[in-house]
């Protein structure tokens, strides 16, 4: 760096640090904020969303993440077929976007 840009950073006589500490603590500060307003929240929905998955069982309706909407009707690991109208799908768990109702809902 340049010697005349580096002066720039050099600590002044009195309170220097203090500066530094303060800096530190707002970015503390700022980094805090945004993990709780932002990517906590984010988390947590990503949880639930993911408990849901887990929950699908034959006779839901669900919709897919392309807005296919349709009943569960066979179910592997990471596979649902789904019943649209005439024609049977074959979507993977986690491309489902939303539940809209299951059996137990229904009766």
């Amino acid at each position: 760096m340049i010697p005349e840009t580096l002066f720039l950073f050099a600590p002044s006589g009195e309170g220097g640090s203090s500066g530094m500490t303060i800096f530190f603590v707002q970015m503390l500060a700022i980094v805090a904020i945004f993990y709780f307003l932002i990517i906590r929240p984010k988390t947590q929905q990503e949880k639930k969303h993911r408990e849901r998955l887990a929950d699908i069982k034959k006779g839901d309706r669900i919709v897919t993440v392309g807005g296919i909407v349709g009943e569960v009707v066979h179910m592997k690991d990471d596979e649902l077929t789904v019943k649209s109208g005439e024609s049977r799908l074959v979507v993977q768990r986690d491309r489902v976007a939303n539940i809209l109702s299951d059996k137990s809902e229904r009766s």
